[in-house]
């Protein structure tokens, strides 16, 4: 129990839901790989369009790698002299990394059926990818508010 009100582990669990953003940027990007392989199959051109749209749900899990490093060079742990955190400072640290750990899973998910639907666009007008990357654009919004929620509580907080 001492443990998980320590501080520096709660501030950790924090850099580490951050990162987990990733899960949904690898299940996003896997479902417009799905749908883009089905189109390239078929006509193996419209790869360059397909691969632009199966990128788009991978920033999510670079957007929470990046709240993850911002923690922990804020804890000292990148430089190897980490801080003697407080119960509060860590809590508030995990606090800082929910938004874009929630809103990146989500996010990029979603993002990756609206992606796999613009591949399918571009499948039968290959002249309209621009459209389909605004479609998925459009949830990429989400996910950079949800960055700049937890960059700006990470940056707030003393340590």
């Amino acid at each position: 129990m001492e443990l998980l009100m320590n501080g520096n582990f709660l501030a950790i669990c924090g850099a580490a839901l951050a990162a987990l953003a990733g899960i949904g940027s690898a299940i996003g990007v896997g479902i417009v790989g799905q749908a883009a392989a089905g189109v390239v199959a078929e006509d193996p051109k419209k790869f360059g369009s397909t691969l632009i749209l199966q990128a788009l749900p991978g920033t999510q899990g670079i957007y929470g790698l990046l709240v993850a490093f911002i923690i922990m060079n804020k804890i000292g742990l990148i430089g190897g002299n980490m801080a003697e955190l407080t119960t509060g400072q860590g809590g508030f640290l995990l606090a800082a990394s929910l938004p874009i750990f929630i809103v990146g899973i989500i996010s990029a998910i979603h993002q990756g059926k609206v992606a796999a639907s613009g591949v399918m666009l571009v499948s039968k007008r290959p002249e309209e990818v621009a459209k389909a990357m605004v479609y998925a654009a459009m949830v990429e919004t989400y996910a950079v508010l949800a960055l700049l929620a937890s960059f700006l509580m990470v940056n707030g907080l003393t340590i």
